[in-house]
């Protein structure tokens, strides 16, 4: 290729493109030391402050937290008036309030553990392209349960479980929930609260969340109801369960057709299967846009490579869309499938047998 090829209005355009997300992915780092050193918390009052009196609120380096200010203000991150900064309430939805479901510091710890990861992605590339879930580095845990946490308790009792046919009356009465893939535990602790009459099995392959679950269980006092487990998702014990979850993990397994067909063999003959994946379209062309570009980029990085190293048959991928998962369920021995809940982010499936 010769300068002469080159169409300098494409060029141009592509690094208008380029460079604002390289600005965007180094001011990244700010917003994970917004969320890690309660900058964004302080602020979260709306109140005018100065660098200083942010600094003093946080017990951080005056100047420090000046250039900080300077590049969320640039940002349009916070507002700036005469050396005084303050965070709009509508970006302390996102960046202060972590029940809020707008919260993005769960994306931003995410999105550090990936950088720290850097090497091992690399080595991934160039090998077979395997990296274990309990390999990475640890924010990636908190991350996940920070990030998805915000749409769980806003959504998963208020209306996905209701979008299923008749399966929070059944919580209601006193079901048997099998939780598969639960990590942290939070969407069982979420269900758990809200249906006292309910016990609750959470299944994962990774011994250090499930620790952190049952502490979550126990400081939600519902531990006495929930029960973990290490196990595959392929191993899951026939228990005649009224309801089995997987809570944006099917697409993280290596035999997601035989984790699924394992969940339908742990149901009751009545028993209902609810899978919750990132929405995305059928095709590539269907996908175009930042969400879905941020969950291309973690499946690159997280859930493929977690897919391969469990002897991935089938790395389904974070994109795979209604089609291709309507296709492993019935391929598990689901006859009824639908799509019965959709949000900007999400998918939710109901499948029957």
């Amino acid at each position: 290729m010769t300068v002469e090829t080159i169409d300098a209005t494409k060029l141009e355009a592509f690094m208008g493109r380029a460079v604002t997300d390289l600005a965007a992915a180094e001011s990244s780092a700010a917003t994970y030391l917004g969320d890690r050193l309660g900058l964004y918390r302080a602020m979260a009052s709306g109140q005018q402050m100065t660098a200083g009196e942010l600094a003093a609120l946080t017990g951080t380096h005056e100047r420090l937290v000046l250039e900080w200010l300077r590049n969320q203000a640039v940002g349009g991150y916070v507002e700036h008036e005469g050396g005084r900064f303050r965070l709009p309430p509508e970006h302390a939805a996102a960046l202060a309030d972590e029940e809020s479901p707008y919260f993005l510091g769960g994306f931003v710890e995410i999105i550090a553990a990936v950088w720290a990861d850097a090497g091992l992605l690399e080595e991934a590339f160039r090998g077979d392209g395997a990296i274990p879930w309990g390999a990475h580095d640890p924010r990636l845990y908190r991350g996940v349960e920070r990030f998805y946490g915000a749409t769980y308790r806003s959504s998963l009792v208020q209306a996905w479980l209701p979008a299923l046919d008749g399966v929070t009356a059944r919580l209601e009465a006193g079901a048997t929930v099998a939780d598969i893939g639960c990590g942290y535990g939070l969407s069982t602790t979420v269900m758990a609260t809200a249906f006292p009459r309910s016990t609750f099995v959470g299944y994962d392959i990774h011994s250090a969340s499930l620790d952190a679950a049952r502490d979550r269980a126990h400081q939600a006092g519902v531990l006495d109801r929930v029960r973990y487990e290490e196990r595959a998702a392929i191993d899951v014990p026939p228990q005649g369960f009224d309801l089995a979850c997987f809570f944006d993990a099917l697409h993280d397994m290596g035999d997601p057709v035989g984790a699924a067909a394992a969940a339908r063999r742990a149901l009751a003959e009545d028993g209902v299967l609810m899978v919750v994946e990132p929405r995305a379209g059928d095709r590539l062309e269907d996908n175009v846009g930042p969400v879905s570009r941020t969950y291309y980029a973690g499946s690159t990085f997280l859930c493929t490579p977690s897919a391969l190293a469990q002897d991935g048959q089938h790395a389904l991928g974070a994109q795979a869309g209604p089609a291709a998962l309507t296709g492993v369920l019935h391929a598990a021995g689901f006859s009824r499938v639908r799509v019965a809940a959709e949000t900007p982010f999400n998918l939710v499936l109901e499948a029957r047998v």
